[in-house]
């Protein structure tokens, strides 16, 4: 691994932060406040090639890695205007439809999603299984060559943007009792998909929904891959999806701290800028300091999966230690602000928002500690 970045790599960072720029944070804190998504922000992405910079060049894409999506994911943070369905349609979908789908499904599918105009969203949360996938109880039964869907689905991100979901469900049992998964995908407008607004308090342009499946039919051509074989194939997404959420805040904490240290640097209260200080200083030092570090796991965790080098243990630990920068971050911004970290004029709170949700999502912190723990040091399982 390259500590030095590419000549491509600063190109594809500089392209980026010039489209977001035009956009800015005041773009992005209008539509998070309104709940509506970052729809031209998006497309001007896509056609300039950023959304599938990962996907194979044969399906249009830019034939990048991970190592670049997780780039482009930065820097758009950096610049105010992180979008977090990068993380499920490019991270996820992308990379799962590219590595397991049929060539039908990769010349349906992936020239849309490189195109940036169409979205896949992901589809595994549901309200009693949490973050154990052996309790999922939405299930696909075979109906002559067809497969009947129902169940009930959770906290999915951008459903109204999507074109289709790419959906987890059980299609049997194995031997040891644990559910045998299958990954499915699933028209946004299938007969029998009931959507749900979720309302949440978060100041985010996505909308979360909750989704009930009631007999949806679907051919056998929705089948990703092999029955059976979802279990394998979520892993291959989900750590994609973790190394880009780690980006996603790498990105925030560089925003925020950037917008602390300029206030920091021109607020003056008594003789000298409060900057000075060092109780307004060392925070957000602090806060740099564990942004960079987490920046340097997150770039190993994507190489290791460009490179195809087992990715699990850097994935968790960059969007561990990502998530919890970004939070500081945010939280030292805020308070380097005063009362005007609260004011909308600064737009702040989306961030902080964004960074708490990371915190939780797409993996929480415990399962992080839970995984390091067992997989790491060795030490007997927890949970």
């Amino acid at each position: 691994m390259e500590f030095a970045e590419t000549a491509e790599h600063k190109d594809l960072r500089a392209a980026v932060a010039a489209i977001a720029r035009d956009f800015g944070p005041k773009y992005y804190a209008a539509r998070a406040a309104e709940h509506r998504p970052c729809t031209e922000l998006w497309a001007t992405l896509g056609e300039q090639g950023f959304i599938g910079v990962n996907v194979p060049l044969e399906h249009g894409g830019g034939g990048g890695g991970l190592s670049e999506l997780a780039i482009v994911c930065e820097e758009l943070a950096a610049q105010g205007t992180p979008l977090l369905l990068l993380l499920v349609s490019a991270a996820i979908s992308a990379e799962v439809i590219a590595e397991f789908g049929t060539e039908e499904q990769r010349k349906t599918w992936l020239p849309g999603l490189a195109a940036g105009t169409s979205k896949v969203v992901f589809a595994i949360t549901e309200p009693d299984a949490g973050s154990n996938t052996h309790r999922l109880t939405t299930a696909a039964v075979r109906d002559g060559d067809d497969w009947l869907l129902s169940g009930t689905k959770y906290y999915i991100s951008g459903v109204d943007e999507a074109s289709a979901l790419l959906v987890v469900a059980k299609t049997g049992t194995g031997e040891d009792g644990t559910a045998r998964l299958s990954l499915f995908l699933v028209p946004a407008n299938a007969p029998g998909l009931l959507r749900q607004p979720l309302p949440v308090d978060l100041m985010l342009p996505e909308r979360q929904f909750t989704l009930t499946f009631d007999d949806v039919r679907l051919s056998q051509d929705a089948l990703v891959g092999a029955e059976g074989d979802g279990f394998r194939q979520v892993f291959h997404g989900l750590n994609p999806e973790r190394i880009t959420g780690a980006a996603l805040c790498v990105g925030i904490a560089r925003h925020v701290l950037q917008a602390a240290a300029r206030y920091a640097g021109e607020r003056q209260v008594w003789s000298v800028p409060i900057g000075a200080h060092q109780g307004v200083s060392h925070p957000l030092a602090k806060a740099k300091i564990e942004t960079e570090l987490a920046a340097l796991m997150t770039r190993q965790a994507a190489w290791q999966h460009d490179h195809n080098e087992p990715a699990g243990e850097s994935a968790n630990m960059a969007k561990y230690a990502a998530a919890e920068a970004a939070l500081a971050a945010c939280d030292a911004a805020i308070q380097t602000h005063g009362g005007n970290g609260v004011a909308t004029e600064y737009g702040l709170l989306p961030y902080w928002g964004l960074a708490r949700l990371l915190r939780i999502a797409p993996v929480n912190r415990e399962m992080v500690l839970n995984f390091v723990a067992q997989h790491s040091l060795g030490l007997p399982r927890s949970y």
